[in-house]
């Protein structure tokens, strides 16, 4: 083993800790009791952008490119779609259901990636990735329990897989981008150009009109949200993990596995982590790992191997060949 694959498995092991605290530090009584959940939303993005700028700007001068205002707005979309969307979904799926099931489901979106590339994309998709898909959204059937007693939220069940979706579709947006400035530089813009365009229309959200729009709307939660709400000596410490490990850290770490290994072996972050998040939801939360959960869990791992394992053979197959 060389080092850049010893450090590039340090950096998965990384990653995958640290993804895996996310939907447990975000349903935290400190964290649910003190911040409003579009406000920490808004904020989390904002911290994570803003740290990850001086590897950005570092990722620029090493390429030798500068942004252009089509890149900008490129960054504006793919910041709207993945923080404004997606990761608003996302948040209402950890509050209104379990942190574990969020995290398994959650964990199902290099697949949705595989699938989105092949359709916007014309990336070629494998029997593999089909399959996959298959035991993926079994997983997501047998966790919901639809024609049993299941504990598991439908609705945030639905928020979750939309949010995936949505994920995948800003990852695949964000390939075009990829290649000419790399992946810190095409998320550290789109954090950035998405926490401030939902601060624009949480500013909205605060005029009269808009407000009482969205209440009589049913929309109470995007109304008037406030912005400093819960930030104390108390709370800080958790604050910063969500925006600088979770948002920032957990990011540049899974590019760093990309790096030294490969994409594919990068994916196995999201192989880890339906098996990590729920044990840190069990002793940190008290969340019981059901039947249920543990049998989806088991779709998602098996989905997992069948998106992941023939693609690492074909890559050292291809490596070998090699002149």
């Amino acid at each position: 083993m060389n080092r850049n694959f010893a450090l590039g498995c340090l950096y998965i092991a990384l990653a995958a800790l640290i993804f895996s605290t996310m939907e447990v530090v975000l349903k935290l009584p400190a964290v649910t009791g003190a911040f409003h959940p579009i406000q920490i939303t808004m904020e989390r993005f904002l911290v994570g952008g803003l740290c990850l700028i001086p590897v950005a700007a570092h990722t620029l001068k090493k390429k030798g490119v500068r942004l252009t205002s089509a890149d900008l707005r490129y960054f504006a979309m793919t910041g709207f779609l993945n923080v404004c969307l997606g990761m608003v979904l996302f948040q209402l799926a950890v509050t209104l259901g379990q942190a574990n099931v969020v995290a398994v489901i959650f964990s199902g979106n290099p697949i949705f990636v595989t699938v989105l590339a092949a359709i916007i994309l014309h990336e070629v998709i494998r029997w593999n990735n089909i399959l996959a898909l298959v035991f993926d959204l079994l997983g997501i059937l047998i966790i919901v329990n639809p024609f049993g007693s299941g504990q598991a939220a439908p609705l945030s069940v639905g928020l979750t897989v939309l949010s995936a979706l949505l994920f995948a579709l800003y990852a695949v947006l964000g390939k075009k981008k990829t290649a000419r400035v790399g992946s810190i530089v095409v998320t550290c813009c789109s954090f950035l150009f998405g926490s401030l365009e939902l601060l624009v229309l949480l500013l909205l959200g605060h005029l009269e009109p808009v407000a009482t729009a969205l209440r009589s709307a049913g929309l109470d939660l995007f109304a008037e949200v406030p912005f400093l709400q819960g930030i104390t000596d108390q709370t800080l410490p958790y604050f910063l993990f969500i925006g600088v490990v979770n948002t920032a850290a957990g990011y540049v770490f899974h590019m760093l596995a990309i790096e030294k290994t490969s994409a594919i072996h990068g994916n196995l972050v999201f192989f880890f982590k339906p098996i990590l998040a729920p044990l840190f939801a069990l002793a940190i939360l008290g969340e019981a790992i059901t039947h249920n959960i543990l049998l989806g869990i088991a779709m998602f791992l098996t989905g997992s191997l069948l998106g992941i394992l023939p693609a690492i053979r074909r890559s050292r197959k291809e490596a070998s060949h090699e002149p």
